[in-house]
């Protein structure tokens, strides 16, 4: 007989908002602490420190609108953050300070949340969706020069973008992007050239979120609907499908391939976190917590498998944090 699923190993309260996005800065040297950072719909960015379970700092850059992305840029004081304010911005935490250093105007009103790609020392690339519906821009970070403007051929109508990740093969020092549209696509573009390389569609539905695995060549997309889809990227870069992977309940919010390849995590619209092995899509665990929409989950960068995290935040206003599956 199956385990029965754990319960969370602790639970942080206090957002006073839903929970739209989460990422973990848990690498440092001792003593640092592990942190986690949280995005809310009030605008907050909350810094937890996740020895005392507590908030450390509390940042307010979006003018109270929604932030549904965070990400570190090196270390746990460089920050950027989207809100729903049309801005990104970029934030340094050293010495407590709590202001934003610097801000992006995106010009664009939908939910994609950017994605960076770190490619020197100090110099990152950013893709975040453009102000024309269907785009997408990338930037290079601190400088914010402009590196491309993706846009469809005409007449493709693949809509907005709706989940963007960009990566690269180790040691190549060409970046791609894999963007989700809402007509249910996932586009493989090359950003020097600026155009697509490849183009499969998914879903029937606007694409939810993506993550994808440049080891294996792998990815997993999700939607509203009741079906999670895996595919390939063969030697030619062009994407196939894998294998699909019919859900109990629609709709994704949000998936995320821990970092070591060997779970994935989905956030879903029943309230519930579902944990599968990468390797063959095999369901391993539901973590039934939360009382409504699971918003984001995110895995923990710890340097020692026994002490991995995952976490998990939702419209309840809660942030379930769990420790499953860290035995290699």
């Amino acid at each position: 007989m199956a385990l029965p699923p754990p319960d969370p190993q602790f639970v942080l309260r206090g957002t006073g908002a839903a929970v739209h996005t989460l990422h973990f800065s848990c690498g440092g040297q001792e003593p640092d602490v592990p942190v986690l950072f949280s995005g809310s719909e009030n605008g907050f960015i909350h810094v937890w420190n996740l020895k005392t379970h507590r908030v450390d700092t509390t940042l307010d850059g979006h003018g109270r609108r929604s932030v549904y992305c965070v990400e570190t840029m090196g270390g746990k004081n460089k920050l950027l953050s989207q809100g729903r304010d049309q801005r990104i911005c970029l934030w340094d935490l050293a010495e407590g300070r709590t202001s934003a250093t610097n801000s992006v105007f995106t010009e664009n009103v939908g939910f994609c949340r950017c994605s960076l790609l770190k490619v020197a020392q100090g110099r990152w690339l950013m893709a975040m969706a453009a102000k024309g519906p269907e785009e997408v821009q990338v930037l290079e970070l601190p400088s914010k020069t402009s590196v491309c403007t993706l846009k469809p051929e005409v007449g493709a109508k693949l809509g907005m973008p709706m989940c963007l990740k960009l990566w690269q093969h180790d040691g190549d020092s060409q970046p791609l992007l894999l963007a989700g549209y809402e007509d249910g696509s996932v586009v493989l573009w090359n950003l020097s050239m600026g155009k697509v390389l490849s183009q499969l569609v998914c879903h029937q539905e606007p694409v939810m979120s993506l993550d994808f695995d440049s080891e294996k060549a792998k990815g997993i997309s999700g939607s509203s609907e009741k079906v999670l889809s895996i595919w390939s990227l063969n030697e030619q870069q062009n994407l196939q499908v894998y294998k699909t992977h019919k859900l109990v309940n629609a709709g994704i919010s949000d998936i995320a391939i821990r970092p070591d390849k060997k779970i994935l995590a989905t956030a879903g619209w029943d309230h519930r976190v579902r944990i599968f092995g990468w390797k063959k899509l095999k369901a391993l665990a539901v973590l039934d917590y939360h009382t409504a929409t699971v918003h984001c989950v995110s895995f923990s960068d710890h340097k020692h498998p026994c002490e991995r995290l995952l976490a998990a935040g939702s419209k309840d206003h809660r942030i379930s944090i769990w420790s499953i599956y860290t035995q290699t």
